[in-house]
């Protein structure tokens, strides 16, 4: 058997701790309406304030594209609003008393959700999963 079909795929490995980690968080989230990825937006939303959607995009490292399905996702739950952008070409979104409530709700469900990510992978592991993903 060629040694590429004895070795562990560092990707699927990755990916497959991802989609579980990812569960836990929506499993977590879920008496706060929302998934991991709408939380995360919605966090990165409140920090930056009224927001491009460009400038999203760059905050969430995701595609204009994406940013734009998941920015209409969440209108449609009424967290955010559309908002005037800096460059009036551009689009703009902020926070509804909504999404400020989501988040409010969401806040120590969250942090229940990074106590047993850290608690299953130790301090140590934490640390190398952070510094895996500024790494790669």
């Amino acid at each position: 058997m060629p040694s590429f079909m004895k070795a562990t795929c560092y990707c699927a490995a990755v990916r497959t701790a991802a989609r579980k980690t990812t569960a836990l968080y929506d499993s977590i989230l879920e008496p706060a309406g929302v998934t991991l990825a709408q939380f995360s937006l919605l966090r990165k939303i409140k920090r930056a304030g009224t927001v491009s959607l460009t400038g999203l995009g760059r905050l969430a490292e995701l595609d204009r594209s994406t940013i734009g399905r998941n920015v209409r996702a969440l209108e449609k739950l009424r967290l955010v609003s559309m908002a005037s952008a800096e460059d009036h070409r551009e689009a703009a979104v902020r926070l509804t008393a909504e999404g400020e409530r989501t988040l409010r709700v969401g806040a120590p469900l969250w942090d229940e959700a990074q106590r047993r990510v850290e608690a299953a992978l130790g301090a140590t592991g934490a640390a190398q999963l952070q510094a895996l993903a500024h790494n790669l």
